[in-house]
């Protein structure tokens, strides 16, 4: 006979729409979600208004007390945390840090919802550089919070493959809902005692640094498959680019070029060696550009200022012939 879980008091701290569908989860579970912590509102848009967080928007939606603290290094917070006298805190892409003192607030300690397989991709991007890095797999983890950036121990951790068509924005989709499930799933059974902690292993740890705009700026010396994987990672932000006469061209979308075409383009090019970033094709099928080593079809881009086309629709607009991509 299966053990029904007990009711845990839950504070849930997050911000971006990945932890949405684990508070989402979390509603839809026995146990009561008594605050949700999320970053300030912030200007955003063309217009820089003020928005709120996808939790705090989501958090309100469902009926929830939110409170939106600066940081948590106060003593003020952690009496607010004290007040609440919770089980436990989950926090999933909060984005502030929680020090030693917060985290030893909660009865059952503070846990974290981690899109990748720890000790892999450890901080703050680990979607864009599981892409970027080639991985077959990847996959979300719960952990234990202590001090150090994601180096708890693991109460439950589940993989799925990654799409050659996976950019990271459908990924993200796939694990945050993977991660809601998993998370209800764990709180269970840490409510009824039966989860097991395991320490992450020393050998096989990387990290996720923050993805800097500066990445996003196209290399077309890198061979086609790095090209490729950086479209996918960095979309839907910060978004590929390159330059076409000294002005942003964004690439959205990209596909790889079949071994025959590569052949027979490479054979009618002007030169031995096609520079690279040079436009070797562009008809309604897509843009074949060359890279350091193969090719790539883009098929949406975006001038600066202007919403992004299919391929076919941007070369109606203007003539690609002749032309070469650029990092200036």
């Amino acid at each position: 006979m299966r053990t029904l879980p007990s009711s845990l008091r839950l504070g849930f701290a997050g911000t971006p729409e990945f932890a949405v569908a684990s508070l989402d989860a979390l509603a839809r579970s026995t146990h009561c979600i008594v605050a949700v912590f999320t970053q300030p509102d912030r200007p955003a848009g063309r217009g820089r208004a003020v928005h709120p967080s996808p939790v705090k928007k989501r958090a309100l939606a469902l009926g929830m007390s939110v409170q939106q603290p600066a940081s948590f290094n106060s003593s003020e917070s952690h009496e607010i945390l004290r007040s609440l006298r919770l089980d436990a805190l989950v926090v999933v892409a909060y984005g502030l840090l929680l020090p030693p003192a917060a985290l030893a607030v909660p009865r059952l300690g503070c846990f974290n919802v981690h899109a990748s397989l720890l000790p892999r991709w450890r901080g703050a991007a680990p979607i864009q550089r599981a892409i970027l890095a080639g991985d077959a797999t990847t996959g979300v983890t719960i952990m234990r919070m202590e001090a150090g950036l994601d180096t708890g121990p693991t109460l439950a951790a589940r993989a799925i493959e990654i799409s050659p068509l996976d950019t990271a924005g459908s990924l993200q989709d796939r694990l945050a809902a993977l991660g809601g499930a998993l998370l209800r799933q764990t709180l269970d059974e840490l409510a009824i005692g039966q989860v097991s902690e395991v320490p992450q292993p020393l050998l096989g740890v990387t990290y996720a640094a923050k993805i800097g705009k500066s990445e996003a700026l196209i290399d077309w010396h890198e061979d086609a498959a790095q090209v490729l994987r950086r479209i996918r990672a960095y979309n839907p932000t910060p978004v590929a680019e390159t330059r076409l006469d000294g002005a942003q061209l964004r690439i959205w979308e990209a596909q790889p070029v079949a071994p025959a075409e590569v052949c027979a383009l490479e054979a009618g090019a002007q030169e031995p060696r096609t520079r690279p970033g040079t436009v070797l094709r562009a008809d309604p099928s897509g843009i074949v550009v060359a890279c350091g080593q193969g090719q790539v079809c883009i098929v949406r881009l975006q001038l600066a200022g202007r919403k992004p086309l299919a391929a076919r629709d941007f070369i109606q607009a203007r003539s690609l012939a002749g032309a070469r991509f650029d990092r200036s």
